[in-house]
């Protein structure tokens, strides 16, 4: 009998959530075999953007990955805006909004979210020079994962994401771990 692996990873920006290019047609897009050499038969459990970066969970447990994505398992993204976040856009936020899935109208399920004052866990990368603008980080946390919709929600606020880094999916979370690091975890559900 296999042993199931399961690991914890920091994708970094620029990558896409898998191994393979299933497409074809880029093929000068990076891909996550580009920095890991791990088991043929891994998979990432959900999808990072390729502009979004943070905690991304491997596994070759089908099981595992069911569970993730199928259940209402919270999932943490701290978000830089460009602009500066009120109390009533944290409300609207919170509150669930409209926005666009599959090209049809969709609102999203109340979520949980506030100002950033502390960003020192947040591995430091360049993004825009400060003459740009004014940016505020935000925390939302979700259950649920449609496409963008992050990216989706803030810009509907009118505060269009900068940096998107998910630091949390249920119990794991990315802590001090830096771009490319790799972790072999526990998967206890």
């Amino acid at each position: 009998m296999n042993k199931e692996v399961h690991y914890k990873i920091y994708k970094p920006y620029g990558y896409l959530s898998q191994f393979v290019n299933y497409q074809n047609k880029r093929k000068s897009k990076k891909l996550l075999s580009d920095i890991f050499n791990l088991p043929a038969n891994l998979m990432a459990v959900g999808r990072l953007d390729e502009k979004s970066e943070g905690l991304l969970l491997l596994t070759t447990d089908g099981k595992f990955s069911n569970y993730i994505t199928s259940t209402n398992i919270e999932k943490e993204y701290h978000v830089m805006v460009d602009g500066i976040i009120t109390a009533d856009i944290i409300e609207e936020l919170k509150n669930g909004i409209e926005i666009s899935v599959d090209g049809k109208p969709y609102k999203t399920k109340p979520c949980k979210a506030h100002i950033l004052n502390d960003t020192s866990h947040i591995f430091d990368r360049f993004v825009r020079d400060e003459r740009h603008g004014i940016t505020t980080w935000l925390s939302i946390t979700l259950t649920e994962g449609k496409f963008r919709q992050v990216r989706k929600m803030t810009a509907k606020v009118g505060l269009p994401t900068l940096r998107l880094v998910r630091v949390k999916i249920g119990k794991y979370k990315l802590g001090k771990m830096q771009p490319s690091e790799i972790l072999e975890i526990k998967a206890n559900y």
